[in-house]
């Protein structure tokens, strides 16, 4: 269990805005560099390489080196979930007398559909999760889930390793996230980081440039309907 000072230094590590703008930056589960880090925190070069310096030294984030590059992406699921938490709560809070804002055109990409660290969010990803609940294909509960049989299937007819659905390495299969916008659960795990990248890959999603926001592509929406009873209309 964290200590006191543990617990605060990780609080003052997210608490600071150029942190926490690299660290939402990297909740679409790619890694950046330093320098593309910098532009998203509005500092200098030499303030964002202290900033990531502190944030690796937390465990944070992670480094991996390719060439004379350095890229930086969220240390592990746990860490992406925390940022996701903050989130959830930061957007149900009401300052005083404040009003609430409307959103604009990139905020409502992002309630659309998104990506959560390496898994689908937003109402595109509360509804796949609903739909594979209603056709008894997983089972979600308050921190955990399960693959049916029919599940199992379903998601090996789809094209889904049967390596992921066998539970083969150390992260949960299936379990929910609770979706900050839609304030209810998506799927994450390894299941829901293996339907996101089997999105991208087969060209149902397609990245928007500079956002977590993703677009459904008219295949996508054809496939979630047809596959998933998913209907995005």
């Amino acid at each position: 269990m964290a200590t006191t000072s543990e617990f605060a230094e990780i609080a003052a590590l997210t608490g600071d805005p150029a942190r926490a703008a690299m660290l939402q930056a990297l909740m679409d589960g790619r890694a950046l560099t330093a320098t593309e880090l910098a532009s998203v925190g509005s500092v200098a070069p030499q303030t964002a390489s202290g900033h990531l310096s502190r944030l690796l030294a937390a465990g944070l984030i992670s480094v991996e080196k390719q060439g004379r590059h350095r890229y930086h992406r969220l240390a592990s699921p746990a860490v992406a979930r925390m940022i996701e938490s903050i989130m959830q709560v930061a957007s149900g809070q009401r300052r005083g007398g404040s009003r609430t804002l409307a959103t604009g055109p990139r905020d409502s990409a992002l309630r659309a559909a998104r990506t959560c660290y390496d898994h689908l969010a937003g109402r595109l990803g509360v509804r796949i999760a609903d739909a594979l609940i209603g056709r008894r294909r997983i089972e979600l509960a308050c921190d955990a889930g399960l693959v049916t049989p029919a599940g199992i299937k379903f998601f090996g007819r789809i094209g889904i390793g049967e390596e992921i659905l066998a539970g083969e390495g150390r992260r949960v299969l299936c379990r929910p996230c609770l979706d900050w916008s839609e304030r209810r659960p998506h799927l994450a795990g390894a299941l829901g980081a293996a339907l996101c990248s089997h999105s991208l890959r087969n060209g149902w999603i397609r990245r928007l440039p500079g956002t977590r926001a993703v677009a459904v592509t008219p295949k996508g929406t054809r496939i979630f309907r047809e596959e998933f009873g998913v209907r995005l209309d």
